[in-house]
């Protein structure tokens, strides 16, 4: 498990993280939203052991992450811009992580070359944005290392090519101990992946929470409810984070069991109801706008 606890990182006069505190469990898929800007490729860099926090800790099964090599070898980091030495080729970038990385993958390695049709030996600098974004999955995939920090790894993507890698990713998990850290700026993107999903906002954590979980516990439910007194009492009796209405419908968004929360709603006698699933942004809008925040501002 990787811990963070109470870090602070600024660059000269900018705070790029502030106080910030989260947990990442061994066997999910993390999820890190947020704008640029928010502190998410800081965060994924001091995860890394890349750049030192000013205050706080980051911890890998207990043990500080920066100061320790051996602990460094399974963390695989793929930044945001790719990066390969110059006039190199994939088989030359091989051969330099192999000799960092001990449970390095090198038949995988070819194999997942060949089937991305990705070419060993043509100069990396030729590569299109993204069949540099495929190369540096494939070269993180096949690390062997129990994290991969993946820093807006989607973006540039397409669709089939972007459902290959979740579909290698969660094969991954299924083989052995295997963590991956998506961070991403499309909530979207991360709604039907992620295990957990952490919002970052102004370098702090605004919201960490397990998508089953709420998922589990927040419904919208449509309803007419003729009479305006039972239709007060349902709101009253429910634990709301969100109320509107179109036109006769009463929409409404509550935390709570599925069936206590219908089970609330036929003892006003609505002449209609049903329950609406709720999207990945729908949740964090309603979780963030109780907290203070207003989501449509942070992230769209």
């Amino acid at each position: 498990m990787i811990s963070v606890k109470n870090v602070v990182k600024s660059f000269e006069s900018v705070m790029a993280i502030r106080d910030l505190s989260l947990e990442i469990r061994d066997g999910e898929i993390f999820g890190l939203v947020g704008t640029n800007g928010a502190g998410k490729s800081t965060l994924l860099r001091m995860i890394a052991g890349i750049i030192r926090p000013d205050s706080g800790e980051i911890l890998s099964d207990g043990a500080r992450i920066y100061e320790n090599p051996e602990i460094k070898k399974k963390i695989f980091y793929i930044p945001d811009e790719n990066y390969a030495f110059p006039n190199t080729v994939p088989l030359e970038m091989l051969q330099f992580y192999m000799t960092v990385y001990p449970e390095y993958q090198e038949k995988r390695f070819h194999e997942l070359m060949e089937r991305f049709g990705l070419e060993e030996k043509r100069k990396i600098s030729t590569f299109s944005k993204g069949m540099k974004k495929q190369l540096a999955l494939i070269f993180g995939l096949c690390a062997g290392t129990k994290y991969l920090l993946c820093d807006e790894t989607f973006d540039g993507l397409d669709p089939v090519v972007r459902q290959a890698v979740k579909s290698l990713i969660a094969q991954e998990i299924l083989d052995r101990a295997f963590t991956p850290v998506i961070a991403s700026h499309n909530l979207r993107e991360l709604e039907d992946f992620c295990d957990t999903v952490g919002l970052l906002h102004e370098g702090g954590v605004v919201l960490s929470r397990d998508l089953t979980e709420l998922k589990m516990h927040m419904h919208k439910v449509q309803c007419l409810i003729p009479d305006p007194e039972k239709e007060s009492a349902l709101l009253q009796a429910l634990d709301t984070l969100d109320v509107r209405r179109q036109g006769t419908i009463l929409i409404i968004t509550a935390r709570g069991i599925r069936e206590e929360i219908m089970e609330k709603v036929q003892e006003a006698d609505p002449v209609f109801s049903e329950i609406i699933p709720l999207s990945l942004e729908e949740i964090f809008i309603s979780e963030t706008e109780v907290a203070g925040y207003e989501i449509k501002n942070i992230l769209f």
